[in-house]
């Protein structure tokens, strides 16, 4: 990581992510105190060409956007209804096809397409089924990251976060959603915001939830009754949004999640979501999270949930 000049509160920005980070730290805003001295930080030493002077942008205090979910009113039952709307779809045919099969010791991997709920589109989904168990397996359907939007191909899928999943017995269904991987086009970051592309985007990626949980209702070796979501940092953070809007989940793990303080459109900004998540939570975080802060973001999406 390289320390930038800029304040960002008390701490200063250090950008690009270190040898240890994500590949998605790369992108990504962070701070740190300045005096902190991890084996991580550095700074990038130049000869400067041609000296010109950097405008006042350059030198510009960063401002985190921040929000205190406590005191917004979520959306009332009529307005939530008319929000959910927007993520209906036909449960017309899937046209499934299992393209590509592939076994290793542990699992046998399945490359699936079927028809998507939008646009003549075909979803990817890939099913990793345990090998030495018998069906049928419950399952879990997984929600990547954000390095999911920078690559474009499901090569780089992240396996090691979901092994361990199917090594216990569980199937693991993995959606290439819209913007993601090959599916991948107009979405560049996972900050939520309040554009009509971004809108578009979560509806999307719930239709893909959808359209997946059809298909393992067509699958003899998949018990549908017990399905879960299991979000990893950005999965983590729709965890808020996901589940209430697919009510066939029977339980939920959300690793490393939170509430963003970035606003969207209401008809798909977690604060009108988090609270009608009904299924069994359990949250793994980080308690010096950058992004989603302990008291401010985990904490608050945690006492927020619906679930009893």
């Amino acid at each position: 990581r390289e320390w930038c000049v800029n304040e960002s509160g008390a701490e200063r920005c250090i950008l690009g992510g270190g040898w240890n980070d994500a590949p998605y730290s790369f992108n990504d805003l962070y701070a740190q105190l300045p005096l902190d001295r991890s084996p991580t930080n550095g700074v990038r030493c130049i000869k400067i060409l041609q000296p010109t002077e950097p405008g006042p942008a350059a030198y510009a205090q960063i401002k985190i956007a921040s929000r205190d979910f406590m005191k917004e009113k979520p959306a009332s039952d009529q307005a939530f209804k008319q929000y959910l709307s927007f993520y209906a779809y036909d449960r017309s045919p899937l046209h499934e096809r299992i393209e590509v099969t592939d076994t290793t010791e542990a699992w046998v991997k399945q490359r699936a397409t079927l028809d998507a709920a939008y646009g003549g589109e075909r979803l990817i989904v890939y099913l990793f089924l345990p090998r030495n168990f018998k069906p049928p397996f419950q399952a879990v359907v997984y929600f990547p990251g954000s390095t999911a939007i920078y690559y474009r191909s499901s090569d780089a899928m992240e396996i090691g976060i979901i092994d361990f999943i199917v090594k216990s017995g569980r199937a693991v269904v993995y959606p290439i959603y819209k913007g993601t991987y090959e599916r991948g086009g107009e979405l560049h970051s996972d900050y939520p915001n309040e554009s009509v592309l971004w809108r578009d985007h979560v509806v999307a990626w719930a239709k893909d939830i959808g359209r997946t949980i059809d298909y393992l209702e067509t699958r003899n070796d998949i018990d549908a009754q017990r399905i879960a979501y299991y979000g990893f940092s950005w999965g983590g953070t729709m965890g808020a949004i996901m589940p209430a809007v697919e009510q066939r989940f029977k339980a939920c793990v959300l690793y490393v999640a939170g509430l963003s303080f970035l606003r969207a459109l209401p008809e798909v900004d977690a604060i009108n979501f988090v609270g009608r998540v009904k299924a069994p939570v359990l949250m793994l975080n980080g308690k010096y999270d950058y992004y989603n802060p302990y008291e401010t973001s985990q904490l608050i999406m945690f006492k927020l949930l619906g679930t009893s």
